[in-house]
């Protein structure tokens, strides 16, 4: 098999630890030890501008709902379903503009592992906060930060899970969902461990408590351990199974690598991750930094899940929406709705991105928006599935992103970023310059079919023309 070539392998790094990087961040890249880059990508900035996204302070909310008027209630759900509307596009801009996005993606991921659905705009920043400050640090840290996060706690009831009737809904998701994976822990490990968990909770303002009183204070066993277990000895049971290290780890390589895992690369990959105490990053070394990671089989094979397409898309061609909550139009058109995830075990992701209209709505994106034609595509409902007395909350917020159908996408797009990587290429290279830049498939798009959409009045023109086309095609939704 012929070796595939440097800045290709590059391109894919670009885009599985971040969501890709312009030509001259990979010729950049070529003149380094790839070692050097991974490092490089993993450590971010040497002066990290990380800061938390804030869209509602503590202090701006109420204690109490019970004692609040209809009036009163409706004007929060109003600020609420707003509050989250704003945390997403500040999120989806962060992910565009980050100097570290391996940490962005990381974060994205973990989104999705520790699926989570609530109300409140603070207990989803608060979350969002602890996965981002975590996403590249230590898993357990990550599992027992999120454990106690208010979001967490609320959407798996542990809020209502005392002693006298425990609730198994916490414990059941953790093991099945966050740590072993199904199968590997029986029912009574379930209810022993919601009775360890019993008297967690949180205030109105989302710091964590736990109420003795609530508290079940008699013995438990659970995996084989005995003891008068709370919910942190629960956490360090579950970390000590070396099942949770390969469960964790053969979910990121389906993420990140391939969705068909290799069990012999899996079996090591899990081995360092566990004797590494579960640190993050340094999975993600070993995995960028093995040879098998840059197989051709596994290069441009990956559908874009519709976050990445779009921040892909807006790193390529830096748009500033005049009404930026069109992003959240296009993520419910494309099935990926920041903070809604459709269940508990977050988006399936895979061949699932795609269906019949999917692939036809993804096409049409780039055209709309640099274009700028009008929103013609009538996004999918979000389903209120997810419990919690949502249903009609998710309602309303379907109907406010219905608004935006039929509206002109109207922005300030900055062509100059775009047209300076090109402005060393010769006019005769530009079309294979713009699709080898663009695409990761195997396949690349024919020229000729290139400039058939091209605007040849000018170099510029040529250029918009030709870059709209390459991201208006099939091959462009592999990653």
């Amino acid at each position: 098999m012929a070796a595939v070539p440097e800045k290709l392998q590059l391109q894919h790094l670009a885009w599985r630890a971040g969501f890709g990087a312009p030509p001259s961040v990979i010729n950049d890249w070529a003149h380094r030890k790839r070692r050097q880059v991974i490092s490089k990508i993993l450590a971010g900035p040497e002066k990290d501008p990380y800061t938390p996204l804030i869209v509602r302070d503590v202090a701006g909310l109420p204690e109490r709902t019970k004692a609040m008027s209809p009036e009163e209630k409706k004007e929060l759900n109003r600020m609420n379903r707003q509050g989250i509307k704003d945390l997403n596009i500040q999120w989806m801009n962060e992910m565009v503009q980050t100097r570290h996005p391996l940490r962005e993606k990381m974060a994205l991921f973990w989104h999705g592992h520790f699926a989570c659905r609530t109300q409140n705009v603070l207990f989803n920043q608060q979350l969002l906060q602890v996965i981002r400050e975590n996403a590249l640090g230590n898993f357990g840290e990550l599992l027992t930060a999120v454990s106690k996060s208010p979001a967490m706690l609320q959407f798996l009831n542990n809020q209502q899970n005392y002693k006298a009737h425990p609730n198994e809904n916490f414990a059941r998701e953790v093991m099945e969902l966050f740590t072993m994976g199904r199968g590997h822990y029986t029912e009574q490990d379930i209810r022993e461990a919601a009775r360890a968990f019993t008297g967690w909770g949180y205030e109105a303002d989302g710091s964590f408590t736990v109420r003795p009183k609530r508290h079940d204070n008699s013995s438990k066993t659970i995996l084989g351990k005995q003891g008068n277990f709370n919910g942190d000895d629960v956490l360090k049971i579950l970390l000590e199974q070396r099942q949770t290290a390969t469960f964790i780890t053969e979910k990121i390589y389906r993420y990140f690598v391939d969705d068909t895992p290799d069990t012999a690369r899996i079996t090591i990959l899990a081995d360092k991750f566990y004797t590494s105490g579960y640190d993050i990053g340094a999975l993600m070394q070993h995995i960028f930094n093995a040879d098998w990671f840059y197989d051709q089989r596994l290069i441009g094979t990956r559908i874009k899940s519709p976050v990445e397409l779009l921040v892909g898309i807006r790193k390529t061609v830096p748009v500033a929406f005049e009404k930026e909550e069109v992003m959240v139009s296009f993520q419910q058109v494309l099935g990926q709705v920041l903070f809604y995830p459709p269940n508990v075990a977050g988006w399936p992701g895979g061949r699932n991105w795609i269906d019949s209209s999917s692939l036809m709505y993804r096409m049409q994106l780039p055209k709309m928006i640099l274009y700028e034609k009008e929103f013609n595509i009538t996004p999918k409902e979000i389903t209120p599935e997810m419990g919690m007395g949502s249903y009609k909350v998710t309602m309303q917020l379907n109907e406010a992103v219905k608004k935006q159908y039929a509206r002109k996408i109207k922005g300030i797009i900055n062509w100059e970023a775009l047209l300076k990587e090109y402005e060393k290429t010769p006019r005769v290279e530009l079309a294979d310059a713009i699709a080898a830049s663009l695409l990761q498939a195997n396949k690349q798009v024919s020229k000729g079919l290139l400039e058939n959409y091209a605007d040849a009045s000018s170099r510029e023109s040529y250029i918009k023309t030709v870059a709209i086309a390459v991201m208006s095609t099939p091959e462009y939704q592999l990653c």
